[in-house]
């Protein structure tokens, strides 16, 4: 008798990155949610027509349904350590209470939370400690790590806190976290992983492989960085200007920017994978996604602790 799939709902799913990899992984997904109209569209084009557009604040979540697994990256611009001006009492950092109003009320086996490594110092550490106690009264048995996307196959280096419960009841008395690196000591270097990839100034048959016309700079900030083709990519961002690519970092040929398309494939999302809306929109959509190869990564380690 075929088992059947553990069935997920996705919260603040973005263009669906988190999603790709539990689906690889085995998982169906049931039921997503964004307020990004871009990004549901990216969502419904490539991967189902279950992506739900609204705010999640306003969402009935006791109509999502019945489902074993509740995963998503609650918006982290308020925790992020690029953003200078964060602060504990930032009205972004509250999105994660209707993540755990969703677990609370579901109760699902498990959820998967990700976020930046900003979140772990807010405040002092205490609003990371808040969240955790938050899904513990929920029923839960929470561990967290701060793991490197370059450790699991994505060609960037991009640090991200993986918090994983699991319903008390279904807990194993010791917890397996985070997902065993796949890639640790043998980084994929941005300059292999973009190689191959037409040249975007001549005939090519790629969607989204059009690049911000910024002015290349090299002040050593996170966009302005000469960057080394012989490592992984330096961190992917959704932060950028009216003008559409001031965060977008370079090419490692440092002649230009990175293309929309490279960015994804930089991000781990496949090469047929196709966005929508501006050039803006899209390099905020992939900068705001969970690498599809750390997500499988988490995704099968999870399978690894309810088995």
């Amino acid at each position: 008798m075929t088992k059947k799939p553990l069935r997920v709902a996705s919260l603040f799913c973005g263009a669906g990155g988190l999603d790709l990899g539990f689906k690889k992984a085995g998982f169906e997904i049931v039921w997503a949610n964004d307020n990004d109209s871009d990004a549901v569209e990216t969502y419904i084009k490539n991967i189902g027509d279950h992506c739900v557009l609204g705010d999640i604040e306003k969402l009935d979540i006791k109509e999502l349904p019945k489902v074993d697994g509740i995963i998503g990256g609650f918006p982290c611009q308020g925790f992020s350590v690029a953003n200078t001006q964060r602060t504990v009492d930032d009205s972004r950092n509250t999105l994660y209470k209707s993540f755990v109003k969703a677990v609370k009320l579901g109760q699902p086996k498990f959820f998967l939370a990700e976020n930046v490594k900003g979140i772990l110092s807010l405040g002092g550490g205490a609003v990371f400690n808040y969240i955790i106690k938050d899904f513990e009264k929920a029923g839960y048995i929470c561990t967290y790590a701060l793991v490197n996307a370059a450790d699991y196959g994505v060609p960037q280096s991009r640090q991200r806190v993986l918090i994983l419960g699991i319903r008390k009841d279904l807990a194993p008395k010791k917890i397996s976290w985070p997902p065993k690196p796949t890639h640790e000591g043998r980084q994929i270097s941005v300059g292999s992983a973009l190689a191959a990839v037409p040249d975007p100034d001549k005939p090519h048959k790629l969607k989204n492989h059009v690049y911000s016309q910024f002015k290349l700079k090299f002040n050593g900030y996170i966009s302005n960085r000469r960057v080394d083709p012989n490592k992984p990519s330096p961190t992917i961002t959704a932060r950028g200007d009216h003008k559409g690519g001031a965060m977008i970092i370079h090419h490692p040929s440092n002649t230009r920017r990175m293309t929309c398309r490279e960015v994804a494939i930089v991000q781990g999302f496949p090469i047929n994978f196709e966005f929508t809306g501006s050039m803006t929109s899209v390099y905020k959509q992939i900068g705001n996604a969970v690498p599809p190869p750390l997500a499988f990564a988490a995704a099968k380690q999870i399978l690894e602790n309810l088995s």
